[in-house]
Formats: C-alpha cells, sequence, structure tokens
C-alpha cells in the first residue's frame, strides 16, 4: 500500500463464479487382476510421457466394472454439481505412464465437456500432483500475489495431491499438467473425456442440438 494512504475497513468479498472439481475413491470398483491389465496394454511414447495404442480403453469388457463406477461418477457430477439432467457419456479413455524423471505438459481437452483421471494402481511417493492453471490464454499483467495474502480470488494455480483409487472429474477447458515424476517408481493413471447426451438448446431459439 502506497504510503499515506489508508486501508478500507468495511468492505465485503464474495465470488462471482467458481470452478468445480469433483473427486471420489473408486477402489472397491478396481481389482488387482484390472491393475495388472491396465498396465499391460501396449504404451506409444506421447509427447512427453507414454499412452496407450488403445484410445477407447474403458470399452474393454475386462473393464467393466470400473467402467460402471465411472458412469455413476458421472451421474452424480452432472445432477448434483452441475445440476443438469444430460447424461454425460465417456467418449475416449487411455492409459498413461509417467516414467521418473517425466512429467505431463499443461493442456486442455477438446470437444469435450468433463474430462477424467482415475489413478487406478499404486502411486509413487511423492504422487506427483496435478496442478490446474487459472488461465488457458495469454497473460498480459503478470503480478506475483503475497503468499499470505493468497486465495481463491488470485490464485493462479491450485493442485491435487492423488491417492490410490481417486477419481477427479473438471471441466475439459481447465488449462492443467502434472508435476516431473520425481520418485524411481512408474506413475500410472488413466485419463478420459465426457460429453453430454440427449437434447440441448432450444428449438424456438433455434439453438437445439441432439446428441
Amino acid at each position: 500500500m502506497a504510503q499515506g494512504t489508508q486501508a478500507v475497513r468495511d468492505f465485503a468479498v464474495k465470488p462471482l463464479f467458481a470452478e468445480p472439481h469433483f473427486i471420489t475413491n473408486i477402489a472397491h470398483a478396481i481389482s488387482a487382476t484390472q491393475i495388472d491389465f491396465i498396465k499391460s496394454v501396449k504404451m506409444q511414447q506421447n509427447q512427453m510421457n507414454h499412452i496407450s495404442e488403445d484410445l477407447y480403453l474403458f470399452q474393454r469388457p475386462e473393464l467393466a466394472s470400473l467402467r460402471e463406477a465411472v458412469d455413476t461418477a458421472l451421474a452424480t457430477f452432472a445432477q448434483e454439481v452441475l445440476g443438469i439432467c444430460h447424461e454425460l457419456a465417456v467418449t475416449q479413455s487411455w492409459a498413461l505412464m509417467n516414467p521418473p524423471g517425466v512429467g505431463m505438459h499443461a493442456h486442455t481437452h477438446s470437444n469435450s465437456l468433463v474430462s477424467g483421471s482415475l489413478y487406478y494402481a499404486p502411486l509413487p511417493d511423492p504422487p506427483g500432483n496435478m496442478v490446474f492453471e487459472r488461465t488457458n490464454g495469454y497473460r498480459q499483467i503478470e503480478m506475483a500475489v503475497n503468499q499470505e495474502k493468497t486465495s481463491i480470488y488470485n490464485a493462479q494455480r491450485n493442485a491435487i495431491i492423488p491417492k490410490q483409487g481417486d477419481l477427479v472429474l473438471f471441466s475439459s477447458s481447465i488449462l492443467h499438467f502434472v508435476e516431473v515424476n520425481r520418485s524411481d517408481e512408474n506413475r500410472h493413471s488413466i485419463a478420459f473425456n465426457a460429453f453430454p447426451r440427449g437434447t440441448i438448446g432450444n428449438y424456438q431459439d433455434v439453438s437445439e442440438l441432439k446428441l
């Protein structure tokens, strides 16, 4: 604060909007056999880490119980968090593996409304946090925030510390990345996208879209 100026003592700060992320644990729906199966799928080099060649992994019959648990979580997220009656249907799904010393570049997910990360296997120590960025565009002005004043209103980043069995759902438009794997073990996860099914928009407004 500039010298000589006085602080306003009577004010209120309220959120205009909030961006949710949803976490539930579905370890009960994942068997040791399924963990071994997912780890065994053929992988290929991604931009930084490794990605499965099969990009529709949840369609594999071996993962039926896992897919059912994900569908249930998506339904809860749609109804209880987004407040919509539409089904959120999984589109593509793929396995990821970050070897020691490897993270995941910052990115968003196109042609998707909700994306998810499933930590189906034991995680290394440290687990490699999933980090969300406030903006996904050019920052015209960058100003450091006093650490003791950091809050939901000014923080540029927020991180999730994953645990085995955690399923994380979030808006596909949010820029996110994964920290470098600083352990000596591989870090495993499954990522997926989901899109609404049903009729969206309005017939009279000529914005109707049947999906």
